[in-house]
């Protein structure tokens, strides 16, 4: 049987948010990244977007480009890193620049990168023995000043002293397109050149068409396109006249139906005829009659239309129906079907692209033929390719000697959201709400995911909408309070939020996840809310009380006025009746309450008196301890289970392990508003303080004393139980109590001797 291998690397670890984590300390723990158990990882997939890093060092890293980077590509970066780097320990100083010599020239790729770096500072004008991220950030600076960077497009410089060729790059990126070359500037690339020949050869050969069939194609000659732009602006009118010219011949009673009533005209006449233009075309074209004829003179036709019928006699009617005073509707359809043909040329036509060149321009083009010239110098770019790549990829690997350190840091142990002095990737900002601030603040992608998925995490949560009219976005938070009280945050609460670029946004809480604070809230939670229910209580009977005594006013303003409305009904029609028994029953429990409560005092008071100060403090606190002692269990349980794993989960990460929130650690996430001590206050002001901390103890010593009867009043049952298998003193009792009446009746008594009536007093004797 095979031994199961082990790894013979030896990981340090360390405590990190209530758990243990692989801790990343140095530059073999980087190369060995790929050793690591997959189940050691905190996190095994985070998203690109949403993320306080630099988007494209990020990009990077996601080397399949789905937006989520997984443990395989984080170790496939480490992997080619280190290669590169020659000490993999100076990953750690987070440094924005590296020296030729850490090039680890031993590698291909790392001796081709090196090259490349001095190729940038070379092109940069730059002489120096190492390379800066600023220097590879800004490839158009890199490239200005080369007619050939290796991405396939030409510029017009690419062509140098051929002035001929840097113009017809020039038309091709006007009438086809352009791209942006890596210098900058726009260019083509070589599908843009065959597009523009081809282009050039359709639009010449469809005019070689037309100029092959001429005559038929253009009947009016130049003006054809006028000439059937004119034909079409009437042809609809036409058509409805002659329509109209058919029903007259076919029922002659029906011109006045389709004509024009004097009656509509009547109607506008009293108006600016100009504004009623309008209403005016809707009116047929020319008076229609039997004749079935369009009548050419422009003054026999709707005014609205004469400017029309004009611009059309002047193109066509002139020309196809000389010394005729009038138009058939056969010979207009003999006009338009002259049209036929150039409508099918107009179809056919090909190469628009290049036709504001014109024609001539065209041709030449065609002729001169530098198609081949012209696809000669992309080759001849494209020949650099490898080159630029290579640049390109020198930029990459200065972002991930800068920020790959840190990244894995967020990612393998989230270190940098335990260290005080730094802040971690999801942190999107810091949100002011309650004279407080919070930074645990996160950005969230979708409210959809969101809901019972953090309410899993423990935490009190604000999810928060937030705007910003100067940067002209909006977004949404999941914002962590981990201090503080919760009596004044309600949805719809403003707020303001600052994200780590600095810009402020206008916040408003949209929903709350309601989860313990801190230990202290839950100990005075209990007596808050017995506060609240004893206010709503009265604003209750408060409003009762104002309603019934609106209501007793507007009857007696009614009774006034002597707008009383119906009566309301007698006595004997109220289905309640006095049931004198059950109110002498319910007098004779309150009665023995009140004597209860009363003996509950005077023991109350008695055992207070026999107690020194410390006793009756001693007493206070352990009541106060049994009223809050579950409130701050429960909170406490909840606190030392926070977890900030669910909340990440919600929004698109897929952590490993768990992600405490401790007491300490959560004070330091949220700042509360420290206020000095005023020795100088407002009287009133001091007065208004002195009447709610009153209000608060008073509130205080009723629970407690309610508490306490209670526990008196059970504890008083309790022992009568007992003396009731007590025989001794039941007889002693029986003894001391025998030929006594009883004072105080009881219930049942009470109520019998309601419900028997009276005897009625015997009548005197006569006498």
């Amino acid at each position: 049987m095979k031994k199961k291998k082990t790894n013979e690397y030896k990981w340090n670890f360390a405590p990190v948010g209530g758990t243990v984590r692989v801790k990343i300390s140095c530059g073999e723990d980087i190369v060995r990244l790929g050793e690591l158990d997959r189940k050691l990882w905190t996190v095994l997939s985070c998203p690109v977007d949403g993320l306080e890093f630099d988007r494209k060092t990020l990009q990077l890293i996601d080397g399949n480009g789905d937006g989520k980077i997984r443990v395989d590509e984080v170790v496939a970066t480490a992997k080619w890193l280190t290669g590169i780097v020659k000490h993999p320990d100076l990953l750690l100083n987070r440094q924005s620049f590296l020296p030729f010599a850490e090039f680890n020239t031993e590698n291909p790729d790392g001796a081709a990168l090196l090259a490349s770096a001095k190729q940038i500072l070379s092109n940069l004008g730059l002489e120096k023995d190492s390379i800066d991220l600023e220097d590879t950030a800004d490839n158009v600076r890199i490239f200005a000043k080369t007619l050939f960077n290796g991405d396939g497009i030409i510029t017009p410089a690419s062509a140098a002293d051929d002035e001929a060729l840097a113009t017809l790059i020039g038309q091709i990126a006007a009438q086809i397109g352009s791209a942006a070359d890596r210098s900058g500037v726009e260019g083509v690339t070589a599908d843009h050149i065959e597009a523009f020949y081809a282009a050039c050869a359709a639009y010449a050969a469809w005019r070689d068409a037309a100029e092959a069939g001429k005559k038929d194609i253009f009947p009016f000659g130049d003006k054809t396109a006028d000439a059937l732009a004119a034909c079409e602006a009437l042809k609809a009118k036409i058509a409805d006249y002659f329509m109209r010219c058919k029903l007259i011949s076919f029922n002659p009673d029906a011109q006045g139906t389709v004509d024009v009533s004097l009656e509509k005209i009547a109607a506008i006449s009293g108006d600016d005829l100009t504004d009623r233009l309008a209403e005016i075309e809707t009116y047929p074209l020319a008076r229609p009659d039997a004749s079935q004829a369009l009548p050419l003179d422009v003054k026999a036709i709707n005014p609205a239309w004469q400017g029309a019928f004009a611009t059309l006699k002047a193109l066509v009617l002139d020309e196809a129906c000389k010394g005729k005073k009038a138009l058939t509707e056969g010979e207009w359809n003999e006009i338009l079907g002259k049209f036929a043909a150039y409508s099918a040329w107009m179809g056919a036509k090909a190469g628009a692209e290049v036709e504001p060149l014109g024609e001539e321009t065209v041709r030449a083009i065609l002729k001169a033929d530098r198609k081949a010239a012209l696809l000669e110098l992309v080759e001849k770019d494209k020949a650099l390719e490898a080159e630029a790549v290579s640049i390109e990829t020198v930029d990459k690997l200065l972002r991930l000697v800068r920020g790959f350190y840190d990244f894995l840091n967020n990612y393998v142990v989230l270190a940098d959201f335990y260290d005080p002095d730094r802040k971690a990737v999801f942190q999107a900002g810091r949100l002011y709400i309650d004279q407080r601030s919070t930074d645990l603040c996160v950005k969230v992608a979708d409210m959809g995911r969101q809901g019972d998925v953090s309410a899993l995490s423990g935490m009190y949560i604000l999810y928060c909408n937030c705007v910003s009219k100067v940067l002209g976005k909006t977004m949404t938070i999941a914002a962590v309070l981990t201090d503080g009280d919760v009596d004044d945050l309600r949805v719809g609460r403003n707020a303001l939020f600052y994200d780590r670029d600095g810009n402020d946004w206008d916040a408003v809480v949209t929903q709350i996840i309601e989860n313990p604070i801190s230990l202290r809230q839950a100990f005075w939670a209990p007596y808050k809310k017995v506060a609240r229910w004893i206010s709503e209580k009265i604003d209750s009977m408060a409003a009762k009380k104002n309603e019934k005594s609106m209501g007793d006013l507007t009857s007696a303003a009614d009774k006034a006025t002597g707008t009383e409305g119906e009566k309301p009904a007698p006595a004997a029609a109220i289905t309640s009746s006095f049931d004198i028994a059950k109110f002498a029953g319910i007098f004779a429990a309150i009665g023995m309450a009140l004597g209860f409560l009363g003996q509950f005092l005077v023991k109350a008071i008695q055992g207070i008196a026999s107690l020194n100060i410390w006793q009756f403090l001693l007493v206070i606190a352990c009541i106060m301890l049994v009223i809050s002692l579950p409130s701050v269990f429960i909170a406490w349980r909840k606190l030392r289970r926070r977890n900030l794993g669910p909340v990440l989960n919600a929004n698109g990460w897929a952590i490993n392990a768990r992600a405490l929130v401790t007491g300490a650690f959560g004070k330091s996430l949220t700042s509360l508003a420290q206020l000095p001590k005023l020795t100088a206050v407002d009287p009133k002001e001091r007065a208004k303080r002195r009447r709610r901390r009153c209000l608060t103890w008073l509130c205080i010593l009723l629970i407690l004393g309610l508490v306490f009867g209670i526990l008196w009043y059970k504890n008083k049952l309790g022992c009568i139980g007992l003396a009731r298998y007590e025989e001794p003193m039941v007889e002693q009792v029986e003894e001391t109590s025998e030929g006594t009446e009883d004072e105080t009746p009881s219930l049942e008594e009470a109520a019998g001797e309601q419900d028997e009536p009276e005897a009625e007093p015997e009548s005197a004797p006569e006498e």
